[in-house]
This record gives structure tokens, C-alpha cells and sequence, in this order.
């Protein structure tokens, strides 16, 4: 056949066959990168193999689990380790490597009484076996103390370095000691119980952040703004934060769960999905003996809303935008255009995944692992488009959206917008297993219409690719070598950059074949081929998010 025949009949089968990644058969165990390592406080040299542009000036800083058992006593979920941090620091082409254990509260109340006595996203604290029959039994009734384990991504504020998780505490960091700072509390300073890992930064210097409350008026979704700063002080600063929106949840009993929210120019985008926390189950999941993952429940019969807000006025828009159930942990971008606002993010169809990361299921060896992995959904990029101005003239089920080069659509109906996606991807990505940890030139290019963004590729449980995806013609490019896992890509844009993609990307690159061989790979973000990597003597669990501390 010739070459046109040939794409016509791949054409033909993509339309006709589910578009789904290839069934897993023979997946290597990755249950080392699930252990416990050592922390290395002293920044120690690495080996460079190629060539480390010597432009690059700074901190890679990287956060993730690193500890996951005190004494007798294991975490469950992999969210649930010891929050262990990670700075490479690159100067001259030269690159050295140090890590430290978050001195959060969990860690050493866990650490002296050797035992996990803080209990985590997966993980019950038991009661203390010390105390007698009668006291254990009614510290089951106590609402456990949400974690300071920030063991998700590294934020800043006021120009600060903080880590953070998905409760209403963060920990102020030294960037280039990695030392643990002072211990923050939202709710001291906005009537919040907790933030995402995940904020969002505008070219003013503000950061925009997501929070929820709850009381006798209901269950809210806040949109935090926190001021443009100066850093450099000695305690945490966040005053001046303000919520800029209130948004009441669908249901009050049964808020849904987010990770993270979407920000354009002037507009603020949350995402009300049906993954749902059933807030009497909450209360009660001590009393249960169930973790916090266990009260949540992926709910496909309900739809899922945009709640699209004006980031300088803090209106919430009267239009409805709606989709069939879908779940996101990570957007990639969102803009505006003519009129329409456009959101970029990494979708699923089965919002019951975020459970299923236990160590148990990802330790499994041989067909276990084959069929736990077969059984999580394949993540995909999507993009939907809203319509900013909707005229109750507009009539019902016709496509309001305009634009050319998109196919997603947006119908009036008597309840809103009911808004289907386009697919940012051709068939080729099924191969790498779909994606996740998205990535931009986001400095340059967040909040504004963009090329180019980088992720994983999720051929296994963890990245086992990096990939490039050029949105002109959905192409691809692709790094990907057997056993080696790379971390989350982070675009480092070139001094003199004039292009949207003049820069490198870095990624830590772990492997269960071989101990104490990870290293820092940086790719050439325009061609992605390796420029060089940083071999690293020390053993580097598979982690979650980080930045790049850019420094003069």
C-alpha cells in the first residue's frame, strides 16, 4: 500500500476502534522507587555526562514522599510518605545535589514516638497503644488534625518559598539550605481550612490560590488572592490575602474534590467535578477506621461545571458551563480569545483512580502489576471552549463557538452550556500510554495562547517517557529509554529566548534496575534531545512536583 493509502486506513481504524492505550504485558516492578532513602543535607558533586549549558543559573527544587514506615508502622498511599525535598543546583555547567527531610510536625511526633501517629491522606494514626482500653476507644471520636506533611510541590508567596499540600498548612523553606522554616496556617490569616499545591502566578506578581470553607451557611469553594511581595523576610508573610470569590458547591453534604484550578487573563476557572467527599463519612472515618481516600467517591451520573470568575472583580459568571463527568488533576493552559476563553488540561473519564495509587497496588510484581495498571483510566489532553458573552436570544442546541482549527463545541440548553471537548492528541500518544504532569513556557506563555507544552508519558504506573507536544498538527516528540521513570518536566526558558520553546527541560530520572543511579537529564526544548545529565550517587524516590529558583 501506498502512503496515502496507508494513513486513510489508520484514519479509518482510529475512528472505528475505542481509542484506548495498548493492553500492559510484562510491566517491571517499581516497588524500589517506593522505599525509604537517606536525606543528604550536604550538597555532594555529581558526574556530568554531555554538556550543561552554562546560561542555566540556579536551583532545581523537587517535593515528594522519600520515607514511608516508622518502626512497625507503613503508609498505605503513596501520597502518605514523608515529604522529602530535593535541590540540584546549577551553576557553570556544573551541577550538586542535596536533599532534607521536611521537619514537619507529622514527621517528628512520627519519629519520636516511632509509630505514625499523624494520620495522612491514606493512612489512619491507630490510637496509642499506652493508653488504656477506655481512652482508646473514645480517641476515635476526635476529629484527627489535618497534616503539616507538605510533601506535594514547592510554592512561592511574596516572592517566599513555601511547600506545600492540600491542607490549610504550608511550611516556609531556605531555598538553597533546604532548612524548615516557620509552620503557616491559612486559616490565620483567611477564613479558609485549606489551599491547593497548585497556585497560580500573574505578571503583576499576585498569586491566585483555591480554598474551601464550611459552616452553618454551607460548603464553599474560595478563590484566594495573596499580594505581590518581596520576600526575603523572616517570618511568613502572607497578609493582605483576601478570598476573591465565593463559590457555594452543588451539593453541601458532598462537596467534590479538586487539586487545582485554571487561570487565564482576567479570569479565574474552577473545576466542580464528580469525585465527591462525603462530608458524614468525614466525620466519621476515625470511628470507620477507613482513610481520608476511602470517603471519596467518583460519581459519573453527575455532570461537571465550570465556574468561570473575574479575577480582578471577583464575579462569578451567571452562565452555567457544563460537560459530562469527567476528572482533571493538572490544567495545562487556558487563555482568551475573540471572545471565547479557552481551557487546556489533562483528563480522565474515571475520577476512581486517585484511591487506587495504595502502596500495595503499586509494589504489585508480574500480572498484578499488568492488571492493576489495566485498570486505570488512560489520562488525555482536552481542550474546551467557552463562549465569555451567551445572549438569551441565542437559541438552544446550536454550536455558539466560531473559531476556527477546534472541534469543540458549546450548546445553549435550558440549564446552561453544555460544552464537548476536542482531543489535543493524535493516536500516536496511546502508545506512550496517555499523559500527565503537564508543563509550559509558563513564565512567558501562562494565561496567554501558546505552542508547546511538555508531561509524562504513562506507558507504566509512573512516567516512563517524556513528551513534547507541538498543538500545530498535535506532534509529538518524545524521550523514552526502558527502565528509566523521569519526574515531571520543567521548562527553563533561555536568556536570549525568541522563540516559544528557546530553552531546556529538566527532569530527575529514577530506575528500580540499579541502586543509586539517578540522575538530572536536561533535553534541548526544541529539538528534545538530551544536552546532558547529572549522575547522582544517591538513591532518589519517584516524586511529585518542584520549580526552577532562577537565580542572578
Amino acid at each position: 500500500l501506498d502512503t496515502t493509502a496507508m494513513n486513510s486506513m489508520h484514519f479509518v481504524l482510529y475512528m472505528l476502534y475505542p481509542k484506548k492505550r495498548p493492553l500492559a504485558h510484562g510491566l517491571e516492578s517499581v516497588a524500589t522507587l517506593l522505599t525509604s532513602v537517606e536525606e543528604t543535607p550536604e550538597p555532594i558533586p555529581t558526574v556530568i555526562k554531555g554538556n550543561i549549558p552554562s546560561w542555566i543559573n540556579g536551583s532545581f527544587l523537587r517535593n515528594g514522599p522519600g520515607k514511608f514506615e516508622f518502626g512497625e508502622s507503613r503508609f498505605n498511599h503513596w501520597f502518605d510518605g514523608m515529604a522529602l525535598m530535593h535541590r540540584f543546583h546549577i551553576c557553570d555547567g556544573q551541577v550538586t545535589y542535596s536533599s532534607r527531610f521536611l521537619r514537619s510536625d507529622s514527621y517528628v511526633q512520627n519519629l519520636e514516638k516511632n509509630r505514625i501517629v499523624v494520620s495522612e491522606f491514606g493512612t489512619l494514626a491507630m490510637p496509642d497503644p499506652c493508653k488504656n482500653i477506655f481512652a482508646q476507644f473514645f480517641s476515635r471520636f476526635q476529629i484527627p488534625k489535618a497534616t503539616d506533611n507538605a510533601g506535594v510541590n514547592f510554592v512561592k508567596y511574596k516572592g517566599d518559598f513555601y511547600v506545600s499540600t492540600e491542607t490549610n498548612y504550608m511550611r516556609k523553606i531556605d531555598p538553597q539550605s533546604l532548612e524548615t522554616k516557620e509552620k503557616v496556617d491559612w486559616t490565620k490569616y483567611i477564613a479558609v481550612n485549606a489551599a491547593t499545591a497548585h497556585p497560580h502566578y500573574d505578571r503583576e506578581g499576585a498569586t491566585y490560590n483555591l480554598g474551601n470553607s464550611y459552616g452553618r451557611q454551607g460548603y464553599f469553594y474560595n478563590i484566594i488572592h495573596v499580594p505581590r511581595g518581596e520576600g526575603g523576610t523572616d517570618g511568613a508573610d502572607l497578609n493582605g490575602a483576601k478570598i476573591l470569590c465565593s463559590i457555594p458547591a452543588a451539593s453541601s453534604r458532598k462537596p467534590s474534590y479538586y487539586h487545582s484550578f485554571a487561570l487565564s487573563e482576567n479570569y479565574v476557572i474552577f473545576i466542580e467535578q464528580p469525585i465527591k467527599l462525603d462530608l458524614l463519612k468525614f466525620m466519621l472515618y476515625r470511628v470507620l477506621g477507613k482513610g481520608f481516600h476511602e470517603v471519596m467517591s467518583w460519581e459519573p451520573q453527575l455532570e461537571t461545571v465550570f465556574h468561570v470568575v473575574d479575577r480582578r472583580t471577583g464575579q462569578l459568571s451567571k452562565t452555567r458551563y457544563y460537560t459530562n463527568a469527567m476528572f482533571t488533576l493538572h490544567q495545562i493552559n487556558a487563555y482568551e480569545d475573540n471572545g471565547y476563553l479557552i481551557m487546556d488540561m489533562c483528563c480522565g473519564e474515571d475520577g476512581s483512580v486517585i484511591g487506587n495509587f495504595t502502596l500495595e497496588n503499586l509494589k504489585a510484581a508480574g500480572e498484578e502489576m499488568d492488571k492493576f495498571y489495566s485498570s486505570l483510566c488512560t489520562i488525555l489532553p482536552w481542550r474546551y471552549v467557552l463562549p465569555l458573552e451567551v445572549k438569551e436570544e441565542e437559541p438552544n442546541d446550536q454550536n455558539l463557538i466560531n473559531l476556527p482549527n477546534t472541534t469543540a463545541t458549546a450548546m445553549k440548553t435550558t440549564t446552561g452550556v453544555f460544552c464537548t471537548h476536542e482531543n489535543l492528541y493524535n493516536h500516536d500518544l496511546l502508545e506512550y500510554g496517555g499523559l500527565e504532569f503537564p508543563q509550559i513556557n509558563y513564565t512567558h506563555y501562562n494565561a496567554r495562547p501558546y505552542r508547546y507544552f511538555y508531561a509524562c508519558g504513562f506507558g507504566h504506573v509512573f512516567g516512563d517517557s517524556l513528551l513534547k507536544m507541538d498543538l500545530e498538527g498535535k506532534k509529538l516528540k518524545v524521550w523514552r529509554h526502558p527502565g528509566l521513570f523521569p519526574s515531571e518536566p520543567v521548562f527553563v526558558p533561555a536568556p536570549d529566548a525568541k522563540d516559544e520553546d528557546d530553552g531546556v527541560v529538566m527532569s530527575v530520572v529514577v530506575t528500580p534496575r540499579e541502586r543509586k543511579s539517578s540522575f538530572l537529564l536536561v533535553l534541548d526544548a526544541k529539538t528534545f534531545t538530551e544536552l546532558g545529565r547529572a549522575e547522582v550517587p544517591v538513591d532518589i524516590p519517584f516524586g511529585t512536583h518542584g520549580l526552577f529558583n532562577e537565580m542572578g
